[in-house]
Order: structure tokens, then sequence, then C-alpha cells
């Protein structure tokens, strides 16, 4: 029988120590050594203010930015996944075609700058695709219920195009990692499950729908996951296209406060309760796969689950 180990050794201390010993030289240098005036009182004031037309209180500039970059990070996720679905498929497609289009488009992404993309994707779909629909003219004209949809779910009207081109550029951007998750999810999965659905006279689109995406999205949910949080912090870059997101409010902030470490500061608390709640929500559905697939082999194969609770 073996000795039961200790869940603490003298290793895991000496680290802990190491780690808070590193993190209170940090708040140190911050808070006493460095010679930076502290004024975190006006903090609250850029993230809510007192409407006196409207007799309420209403968000302020970093709460609206925050607001945006969950809308830009949400339509870019929705994009980025239906476009990686496509283009993951296309990468296993048996047609030559459509492989070197999945191929072609993933290398180009993946090896061009995301700086060099949003330039190039806001001055394309912005000034000529979106300019050429006059989607803008459009939603300008919009009154009442419709104008506060568009700025509810989108933006401000007169600020819709930068929007689309921020939403279009992460979309193009986060496609194609998204789409070699979709990929090597799929091909995860044993080739024999596809030799026995084809002898059953299932069609391709029936194996993948019934069969094998169901088991990859099991093994694509964690990387998924650490995408859709990429997208997030991908947002910040689209503040160069005066994008009025997050990273961008607070930049006017500090350029009219001086109060730059306060700001960066709560920028970054705000992004890490962003992308610490979308990583929580992903474990749990982690979780529920797996009870649900504990479940199944219980309900198909009760006397192997037995033998292994009992081993």
């Amino acid at each position: 029988m073996h000795a039961k180990k200790s869940p603490v050794t003298t290793l895991d201390v000496l680290l802990l120590v190491a780690v808070i010993g590193f993190f209170a030289f940090i708040a140190y240098r911050l808070f006493f050594a460095l010679n930076y005036k502290w004024n975190w009182a006006i903090i609250p004031t850029y993230l809510v203010r007192f409407d006196a037309e409207q007799q309420r209180w209403t968000t302020n500039v970093l709460l609206d930015g925050f607001l945006t970059t969950i809308k830009l990070s949400l339509w870019g996720t929705v994009l980025a996944a239906l476009l990686g679905a496509c283009i993951g498929l296309c990468r296993i497609s048996s047609r030559l075609f459509l492989r070197l289009i999945g191929l072609t488009y993933v290398e180009s992404i993946r090896n061009t700058p995301p700086l060099v993309l949003v330039f190039i994707f806001y001055y394309f779909v912005s000034d000529q695709l979106l300019a050429a629909i006059g989607i803008e003219e459009l939603f300008r004209t919009t009154t009442g219920a419709t104008r506060a949809a568009i700025t509810f779910f989108f933006a401000e009207p007169q600020l819709i195009n930068q929007f689309f081109s921020g939403v279009l550029t992460l979309a193009l951007f986060q496609g194609a990692y998204i789409a070699e998750i979709v990929r090597a999810g799929i091909q995860a999965i044993d080739t024999g499950q596809w030799e026995a659905g084809k002898s059953l006279g299932l069609s391709k689109r029936q194996l993948l729908r019934q069969i094998i995406l169901p088991q990859a999205i099991r093994i694509m949910l964690p990387p998924l996951a650490g995408e859709f949080i990429n997208t997030i912090k991908w947002s910040s870059i689209v503040s160069i296209i005066s994008i009025q997101e997050l990273t961008f409010q607070g930049l006017q902030v500090m350029a009219s406060t001086q109060a730059t470490i306060e700001v960066w500061l709560t920028i970054s608390f705000m992004y890490l309760a962003l992308c610490l709640s979308l990583s929580l929500f992903v474990r749990r559905l982690e979780r529920i796969f797996a009870r649900s697939d504990g479940a199944t082999r219980a309900a198909h194969f009760p006397l192997a689950e037995f033998t292994l609770k009992t081993k």
C-alpha cells in the first residue's frame, strides 16, 4: 500500500512565498517607491454619471467603452465561429479547390500582423464596401425605436461604419484560428467511425451532423474558449480606427486627467472580469458535457461502468 503523499510540499511553500514576494515588491514600487500622485477618486466619475435632464444615473465613457467592447467581441465571435466552421470544413473537404481556398485563407491571415489587417480591412470595408452599400446613411435616417435598437445592439449610427469594420476585422482574423481548431477537432475523431457510418449508408453530411460533430465539439470546446477570450482581448486593437471601445475611451480619459496608472489598472480589471466570466462559463459547459458523457456510457455499458467504479 502506497504511503499517502502530503498535499503541500516544501517546494510548493517556497514557490508560493516567491510569488507573494514578487507581487509585494511590485505593489511597493507602485504605491511607495514610485513618485506618483494617485487620484483614484476620478475613476468612478468616468464609470457612471448623473444625467440632470433625465434625472437618473447613466453610464459614462469608461463603462460605455466596456459595453462597446462586449458588443464588438460578441458579434466578432459569432461571425468568426461561423466563418471558422465553414473554412474548417473546407480544409477537410475531398475537393481540392475547397481545400486550397481554406489553406490560402488560413495561411494568409495567420502570417500577417493583425495591425496591418486592421488598416487593410478598415480602409477596404469602411471606405469602399460599406460606403458603396450606403449603410451609414441608411442607419442615420432611422428614428425612434429602430434607432434605439441599432444603438443598443451595435453602435451610434454615425459610428456604424467603424463598428462594422471592427467586427469584420475581428471575425476575419479570429476565423482563421477557429478554422484550424475545427479541422483538428474533426480529424481527431477515429477514422473507424467514418467507415462505420458509411457502411450504414449515411451521407457525409449526415455523418458530420449526427456522429462526428457532437464528439468533435467536446474536443474543440477548450481551445475555442481560448480563442473567444482572445477575441475580447484583440478587440482593443481596433481602437486605432477610432472605435470607442474600452481601450480607446481609456486613452481619452488619460489624456484629459493624466491619471495614467489608475485608468490602465481599471481597464485591466474590466478586461479580466469579462475574460474570467467567459472562462468560468466554458468550464461549466465542460463539466456538463463530461456528466452527459458519463451518463451515456453508463446507459450503454452499465457493467463496464460498474467495473471501473469498483477498481
